[in-house]
């Protein structure tokens, strides 16, 4: 008989995941905010390398899991901070967060044959799967094959951005990749959950919505 397993709504995946999401993006980036004010770019930059790092180290020293959306930070601000010391172009500066994308599309590619897809870590930051689910064939096939979306899309966004850099204005660049990242990365998050979804009906590991009975 298959066992059952309950996605936990929204709310639970946001109170979640909202700690992970502070300490790997909104405090890095306060912090870079305020000592681009005090010391300049170069510090803020080091300081936001820094503070990344040491939250791996942190969690290294104290034997506790490193989140892999921390993970996906470090190779972001490492790529980041490499080009920043290398050039000051402004060009260059946009480039960035390009290169980041294409690294971490790299990562999710590189992760499948390793045998150790990253969607599976990552969706563990966000929802914990109990270890028998994880030990599912099927399971593991749907996330090996989430990473490859996932690579697709980072790569196929990071190409877009690299055309619009090149062929349009700034302004233009800034709007126009914006709205292609949303749309691809919502459109992504949509799939991916719903294939997940699916995959769970289908094996009969998510228990069905209990409808109340109807007087008359």
């Amino acid at each position: 008989m298959s066992q059952h397993f309950e996605i936990p709504r929204l709310r639970v995946l946001a109170r979640h995941a909202l700690p992970h999401i502070i300490e790997s993006t909104l405090i890095p980036l306060g912090l870079f905010l305020l000592f681009l004010q005090l010391v300049g770019v170069w510090g803020a930059v080091l300081v936001g390398l820094v503070w990344t790092y040491g939250a791996v180290i942190r969690r290294l020293l104290t034997g506790r899991r490193v989140p892999g959306i921390l993970m996906l930070s470090v190779v972001t601000v490492t790529a980041r901070t490499a080009v920043s010391f290398a050039t000051h172009s402004v060009v260059i500066y946009f480039l960035q967060p390009t290169l980041g994308q294409i690294l971490i599309a790299s990562a999710f590619l590189i992760s499948v044959p390793l045998g150790q897809p990253l969607a599976q870590r990552l969706a563990h930051d966000f929802c914990p799967l109990p270890a028998w689910l994880l030990a599912e064939d099927h399971i593991g096939k749907f996330f090996k094959r989430v990473s490859l979306l996932w690579a697709f899309v980072g790569l196929t966004n990071a190409s877009i951005a690299l055309w619009l850099l090149f062929s349009q204005s700034v302004g233009t660049f800034m709007v126009a990749r914006t709205g292609v990242s949303w749309a691809l990365t919502g459109g992504a998050i949509g799939l991916s959950t719903w294939w997940f979804h699916r995959l769970m009906a289908e094996h009969g590991h998510q228990r069905p919505a209990v409808i109340p009975a109807t007087a008359g």
